[in-house]
This record gives C-alpha cells, structure tokens and sequence, in this order.
C-alpha cells in the first residue's frame, strides 16, 4: 500500500513564571506582548487550511498567566507605564521607557512603522541623554502606544480601532492606549477557547509540560549532567528530589483537564529533555508519547546522523518513525525532531523571501521521501511504509525575525501543502493511532540529554549555574524539613518552589546565554526562591538577596545563535547581538594593541557564514591600515588538499605556517573579493563566489556555504584573518588563535 511522507508539526509555547512572588506583580511583559502576535494567530491562520493537522503544546506556567492578564488581573512595569498620563511619568521612568521599549526586532517590529521608527532612531543617532532631554510628553505617548501596538499580529490588522491606530500613527492619548490594552486582552483571551475548538475539531492536538517547564532529569538527580559530560563539574550540592517529577506531571494534567474537558495525550518534555529515570513517572500519569531531539536519539543508538551536502539525512528509517519503550507503568511511545528542518524554520527562513523559503522546506520534505524511497527493496516510485518528520520547535520567538510576523511565510507553505498528495501534516497522536510504534527503544538504554547537543551543560556546569542550583537545594531541603507544610496546607511554599525550579533561569545564567534582561531573570529566580523561606516563616538566606552573578556587557565569547546580518557595512547591534567576539586593538595581546581593527564579530546560519571588522573611527584602507583582507579557512584532521597562504613575508609560526583548504580576498579600496580552493601540490586554483561585503563604518562578509562546497554540515573549522598589502603579510588576527566556527 502506498503512503504519503507524514509531517508532524509541534510549535512550542512557553512562557517562564513572571510574576514576582515577594512584589505580587509582573515582573516582564513578555507574555502580554506574545500573546497578542503569536499564540492566537498561529492556530486561526491553520484553521483556513483544514486539511493540515499540526500539534500545539501550551505550557502551563504560560496558560496561567494568560489567564490572568486576560481576567484584569496581571500588571507589569510596562503596562502600567503604558497606562500612565504621560506628564505624571518621572525621570527614572522616562529612562525606562528610552531604554526598554524599543526591545523588538527594529527590522520586523519598528522600522515598518514610521512614527515607531522616527522615535528609535533618534534614540540610535543622537543617543539615549539626548532623548531624555529633548523628547515632550507626546513622544512618550506615542511611544508607549506602538511599544504595544507593534506586537499585535497582523492577522487582526483589519479589526476597525486596531486599523484606525495604525492610520493615526501618531498623536496617541491615554485613553487610546488604555484601548488598546483593552484590544490585548481581547486576543488574550480568545487563546485557550480557539484551540479547544480547534482539537474538538480534530485539526489539532493540544498537549502540555511539566507544571512550571522544569527539567525533569536535573530534578531527579543533577548528577545526570555527567551522562553525557562526564568531567562536567557539578554543584556543591547534589539535587534529587524525584518526588517532585508527578508533581508537575500531576499539575500539568490537572490544568489540562480543566480547560479542554480531555486527559492529554502527549508530553513535551521541559527544553526536550529526557532520562530513563522520568519515563514511569511520565507513563503513571497516564501520557501516551512525548518527544525529544535527534541529538538524543543518536546518542541512545549510538549513531551519528549523517547528512548530505544539502542537509538530507542519510539514515532516515533511523530518524523518521517513532519508537516504543516499556516501562513499569505501562509503554511509551517518543518521537524524535529533524533537529535541522527545526532550525530552518526558527532561525534561517525569516532571512529568505518567503515563497522561496516555503519552496525550501517542501523540497527538504521531497528530498527525505526520495531518500527513503532509494532505501526500498523494490523499485516503486511511492513509499512503501508509513514514515514520520517530526519538525519542533518554539513557536513564538522566531516569528519576530519574519516579515509580517511570518504570515506570508507560512501562508505560501500551507498553500502548496495543501496541494499535495504526497506529504500530509498530522497531529502525533493521529499518526499513533494509525500506527502504532513498534521499534522497540530499550528503556534503560535512552539518553538522559536535551535538544542541545544532547547535554545539559546549558542548565548546569557552569560556576554561575552550579550556585543558582546550590541555591535551590537549600530552599528545597528548608520545605523537606516542614512535613507539615504540604501543599494543601501551605500551597504558596509550593507554588514558590515550582517557579523556581523552572528550566528558564538557568538558561540565561553564566555562558552561553545573554539578554539586556539578565538581572531581571535573575531577580526573578531569588525572588521564587526567597518566596519559599517566607512561606515557611524561615529567615532568607543573605546569599538569596545578593545576585547569582555580575551582569556586565561580555567581553569575547562564541556565538549564542544564528545571526542573520544584513551587509551593508554599518554593523547593526541587533543584527550582530547573538555573535561571537573577540576584543582586537587595545583589549588584548601586544601584537594589535595599536590595531585599526578593534573588534571582531563572526557567526553563521543555514545560508552564509557571517565576518565583521569593526575599525578604530576614521580609518581609511591603504591609508590607516592595509588594503587587503584575506580569510583562509583550516580543517583539523580532515583528509584534503590544502596549501600555505599565498602570500609572502609570512613569518614561519602558528598559524600562519598551517595549511589552508579555502581562501578568501577582500580588496579593502575597490571592495572586489577573488576565492580559491587548494589543490594537490600546494596549488590553489580559483573558483567563483557569491560572497557579498559591505564596507562603511566597518567591514561586513558573508560566504554563501555553497562556497565552501569540500565541507559536510556540523563540521568545525577554523579561520584566521590575515591583512596584506598587494600579497605582502602586514599582520592577522585574532591573535595567537583561530576562530572556531561550527557548521550547521
């Protein structure tokens, strides 16, 4: 019998606890803003295409307070800012709105708006002093109105008041931002009730997480760091406390049941990860599947997923099917994400026009069903089993990086989906119940990791993570010694412990991670934690008042993300925010301490690896600094042609002795670039590129990987940047090192 290729979509919708529970009020608006552009408008745009079924996990912590800003009942700082006659607004606060309600994506979220973007670029070209002590009480209003505006979807764009604000523009009064809010609420609370009736319909599946999104595996022992890391360096403290495991399950059903008169289905587990320690505990509960990431799945086989040179898994039967492990409580089926497909859509298509980028990740589909098909004993031209691409991801923050909040995007994949017969999205459970899984995945044997890189080292290990752990230990023995505070007793103690046990903070906490809101987080966090002293009437420890860490701008660090840069040479601190640095002239080394370069940004995506030179102001090619670039590219241990950099004067020490694969010339004065690969005999020969620069304020690159054709995805590779004058060596950068840059 023939199959299509079955897709199963799972958008990921989560929200930490941003109530405070010591100032009873909201700490960060992030829920209000994203329920009114990313929530609701994600299922009713779906809805117009019924033939397509997709999954929606909604977590708990973030119901909860949709709930209550949908009832009147939630506040934060920015709303009652946003409520505020603009006269009575003081300094502090005027400071606070010049800094903070500009956080968007100024491409996507600001620049569309004119009177938005007047306000921001005077914020960017004359400074936030300037602002202060120029901008009138109108400014203020009409800042305070697009901060909210803005994050209204476009999909309620045609409503007559949200419409007739977009007209106006400008000139916004008190009562219409209190309008506004009210237009909020509205959407708010339509969010719930729509994918109730849209799961009663059968075109999707509601299904939930752990109560407060904690990572179950760190709460049964943080010594499961060391699964996958076995020198990571763990707390002082060790937490164990599994008990706390149905808890949350417990919770999570409970709140599930209420709002959609159903027991749920599947589980996703907190930030994808898993453990054979949580599986009875999950099965208990009465969960038929839950999902996690490829990076596990390899782990647990121990297998590495090869892809192509177009990123197509060469093991697919591995990958796309679900599998059945047994517990003590009864079977559980997992599906494991296309870690990759998953990216495309969270980091690389917003960058891409969008009925190319739709075209992109149908071909990606196509390309999967050919690969199992070459797999087929027989010679048919259909597949002969029914297959499962499990794409998930977040389904709120990436939308900011599209156009139009990715409507258009998402509209040009439904259409053509719709029009296939040969790949049909469904919910997991609809497919489970189709087809049941059968490959057994042994129990014990299941990788305790996450989606990222199957470890945990983004939630422990790190000095800064470790003590927020430390921390929590000690609140969570402090509740163990009170038996009689149980949570029927004493609920607030309860509900304390689980905001704190969230997986959130400890993402944002030491390495890895930044935002111009860490100290808030972790506030945030002390302040969940400090709750639970004070429901036990416990004295707070003095170590929950002082702060996990120093919040100070980093200094060199690789990259947090994919970036996706536009190149034109001005170096736009949100298009960079999320890329490795390293500090050049006069913040390291001896070498460069006098350099033009002063700083240098590198990162990547799907598409393009990314290079900036920031350099010292005034500085003019073969004037202040040599006339030439050139990036050579080195691959340890990979069997290939490589050669010396071709240029002379080269100094016989490392790196500039390596052998390089890739070269890439940048004329600073004519910006023109030739690229050459090497060949046998330490030859280089010249190829085309579609590497694109842009030079102004400073140096902006982007290779195309297509470039670099010799290269596999999740290779790591290395570059060192060499300054020349007409081939002669002048100097490289960094110093003494070279940039590590892994592909994606």
């Amino acid at each position: 019998m023939p199959y299509p290729l079955y897709v199963a979509f799972i958008w990921h919708q989560h929200q930490p606890l941003y109530k405070s529970r010591t100032a009873g009020e909201y700490r960060l608006p992030w829920v209000r803003l994203h329920g009114t552009k990313d929530y609701l408008d994600l299922v009713l745009l779906l809805e117009r295409y019924p033939k397509l079924h997709q999954t929606v996990n909604l977590v708990p912590s973030l119901i909860l307070q949709i709930e209550d800003y949908a009832a009147g009942k939630a506040i934060d700082p920015y709303l009652a800012m946003a409520l505020t006659p603009t006269e009575s607004l003081d300094r502090d606060q005027q400071r606070f709105i010049i800094e903070h309600f500009f956080d968007a994506n100024h491409r996507t979220l600001i620049d569309p708006h004119p009177r938005y973007a007047e306000l921001y670029y005077q914020r960017q070209d004359k400074g936030r002093d300037w602002c202060l002590q120029n901008w009138n009480v109108q400014d203020y209003g009409d800042l305070l109105a697009w901060h909210n505006l803005a994050w209204i979807d476009p999909l309620f764009w045609d409503d007559p008041e949200i419409a007739q604000w977009l007209e106006q523009g400008r000139g916004f009064s008190l009562s219409d931002r209190q309008r506004i809010f009210t237009k909020q609420r509205d959407i708010l609370g339509r969010i719930i009730p729509q994918h109730r009736q849209m799961q009663e319909r059968g075109q999707i599946e509601v299904i939930t997480t752990p109560y407060t999104h904690p990572i179950l595996p760190l709460l049964a022992d943080t010594n499961a760091g060391q699964v996958a890391v076995p020198d990571m360096k763990l707390p002082h403290h060790r937490f164990q406390w599994a008990e706390d495991i149905p808890r949350h399950l417990q919770k999570a059903k409970q709140m599930y049941q209420e709002r959609f008169g159903c027991a749920p289905r599947g589980l996703w587990p907190s930030e994808q990860s898993v453990s054979p320690t949580i599986l009875p505990y999950v099965a208990e509960q009465g969960f038929q599947w839950l999902c996690s990431d490829e990076a596990v799945l390899g782990w647990t086989l121990k297998h590495f997923f090869h892809r192509n040179a177009s990123g197509t898994v060469m093991e697919p039967e591995l990958m796309y099917r679900p599998y059945r492990l047994e517990t003590a409580n009864g079977p559980l089926s997992m599906v494991f994400r296309d870690h990759r497909l998953s990216d495309l859509i969270g980091f690389t298509y917003s960058s891409m026009e969008p009925q190319r980028a739709a075209a992109d990740l149908v071909g990606h589909l196509e390309a999967i069903a050919r690969q199992l098909k070459s797999h087929q004993e027989s010679d048919t031209t259909t597949l002969e089993h029914p297959w499962l691409v499990t794409i998930a991801l977040d389904g709120e923050n990436c939308w900011e990086y599209y156009n139009q909040d990715g409507k258009p995007f998402l509209e040009a994949l439904y259409q053509t989906l719709s029009a296939d017969s040969e790949i049909q999205l469904v919910t997991v459970a609809e497919f489970l119940s189709k087809f049941p899984a059968t490959e057994p995945l042994p129990t014990n044997k299941l990788h305790s990791g996450s989606w990222v890189d199957g470890s945990f080292t983004t939630w422990i290990g790190d000095p800064a993570k470790n003590r927020a752990w430390d921390m929590l230990t000690h609140a969570r023995q402090a509740l163990a010694n009170h038996p009689e505070a149980t949570e029927d007793a004493n609920p607030a103690a309860w509900d304390a412990l689980y905001a704190a046990e969230g997986s959130d903070w400890f993402w944002w906490f030491g390495e890895g991670h930044s935002s111009n809101q860490d100290a808030m987080f972790d506030q945030l966090f002390r302040e969940h934690v400090a709750a639970i002293y004070q429901s036990l009437n416990e004295p707070i420890p003095p170590e929950v008042h002082r702060p996990i860490e120093a919040h100070v701008a980093p200094g060199d660090h690789r990259p947090q993300s994919f970036i996706h840069p536009t190149i034109n040479g001005r170096g736009d601190e949100q298009d960079w925010d999320k890329a490795g640095r390293i500090e050049v002239g006069g913040a390291r080394g001896t070498m460069h301490r006098s350099s033009t370069v002063q700083r240098l940004w590198y990162g990547v995506d799907h598409l393009n690896f990314y290079l900036r030179l920031d350099f010292q102001a005034g500085s003019k090619p073969g004037v202040d600094l040599p006339p030439e670039l050139h990036l050579l590219w080195f691959y340890a241990d990979r069997p290939m042609a490589n050669s010396p950099a071709p240029l002379v004067d080269l100094p016989d020490e490392a790196p500039l002795n390596y052998l390089f694969h890739h070269h890439l010339g940048i004329n600073l004065i004519t910006q023109s670039v030739w690229f050459q690969e090497a060949g046998e005999h330490h030859q280089w020969h010249s190829r085309m590129s579609r590497a694109c620069i842009g030079l102004d304020s400073c140096l902006e690159v982007a290779i195309p990987w297509a470039d670099l054709q010799s290269i596999e995805p999740d290779w790591a590779m290395r570059l060192v940047v060499m300054l020349a004058d007409e081939g002669r060596y002048s100097s490289y950068i960094p110093e003494n090192a070279l940039i590590p840059v892994d592909v994606p």
